[in-house]
C-alpha cells in the first residue's frame, strides 16, 4: 500500500464533477508519477472524524505516513519536496514557484472565486456588487496577462505554482472569463494539454461516475 492517501468526497453532485479540488492534488501525483492510493469522506454527514483531518469540512487532505495534511496549496509544496518534477532544486526556482503558489491562491483565487459564484449561482450582472466582483476579477487578470504572454511557465519549468494558478483560471474559463485574456487563456491550455492532468482529470470524473451509479443516480 501506497505511503501516500488522498481523500476526497465519496459523492458530489454533477455540477463540481471535474472541478473538486483533490484533482490539484492528484495531477501533481500524477505528474510526479509518486504512488498513491484515494479514499473517501461522506459529502453528507461530515463528523468529528472528518474534520480532525480538515476542520472546515472541506477537500482533500492527503496523509504521507503520519502526517495529515490539509489545504491545497500546503498539500502541492509537501509533495514539491519529495519530487523535482514539482518544484525547481535551486533556490532562485523553489523561491519564485513558492511566490507564486501564493499569488495564485491569495491574489487571483480571492477574485475569481467569488466571480465564479455568482456565475454559477446565476446573479444578475446589472448591480453594484456584481461590478465590483467582476472589476475586481479584470483587475487581476490585467496584471497576470503580461506575467503570462512572456513565459511557458511561472516558474521557469513547470511546477506546482502552475497546477494551482492553471485550476484557478480553469475554473473561471468555464464561464468564458479569459476571453479577453489570451495569454491567460494559452496558459490554461498548455496545462490542462498535459498527460497528468488528463489522467487526473479522467480519475476524479471516473470516482464521482461510480458514486453516481451506486447511488442510482
Amino acid at each position: 500500500m501506497a505511503d501516500l492517501t488522498l481523500t476526497t468526497f465519496n459523492w458530489v453532485p454533477e455540477a463540481p464533477q471535474g472541478f473538486v479540488r483533490d484533482l490539484r492534488v492528484r495531477w501533481a501525483l500524477e505528474e510526479a508519477a509518486l504512488p498513491y492510493r484515494v479514499a473517501s469522506a461522506p459529502f453528507d454527514g461530515r463528523g468529528p472524524a472528518h474534520l480532525a483531518h480538515q476542520p472546515f469540512g472541506q477537500v482533500p487532505w492527503l496523509t504521507d505516513g503520519d502526517l495529515s495534511i490539509f489545504e491545497t496549496g500546503a498539500i502541492l509544496l509537501h509533495l514539491g519536496e519529495r519530487s523535482p518534477q514539482l518544484m525547481p532544486t535551486d533556490p532562485r526556482g523553489r523561491t519564485e514557484a513558492t511566490q507564486w503558489v501564493f499569488a495564485a491562491l491569495n491574489s487571483v483565487e480571492m477574485a475569481s472565486l467569488p466571480w465564479g459564484m455568482s456565475k454559477f449561482m446565476g446573479h444578475p450582472t446589472d448591480t453594484a456588487a456584481w461590478k465590483f466582483v467582476d472589476d475586481f476579477l479584470k483587475l487581476r487578470l490585467k496584471h497576470l496577462e503580461p506575467v503570462l504572454a512572456r513565459r511557458e511557465w511561472l516558474a521557469g519549468s513547470f511546477s506546482v505554482a502552475d497546477i494551482l494558478m492553471s485550476d484557478v483560471l480553469r475554473v473561471i474559463d468555464d464561464f468564458d472569463a479569459l476571453a479577453d485574456s489570451p495569454a491567460c487563456r494559452a496558459y490554461v491550455a498548455r496545462a490542462i494539454g498535459r498527460p497528468a492532468f488528463a489522467k487526473a482529470h479522467a480519475d476524479q470524473m471516473a470516482h464521482f461516475a461510480a458514486a453516481d451509479k451506486a447511488r442510482g443516480t
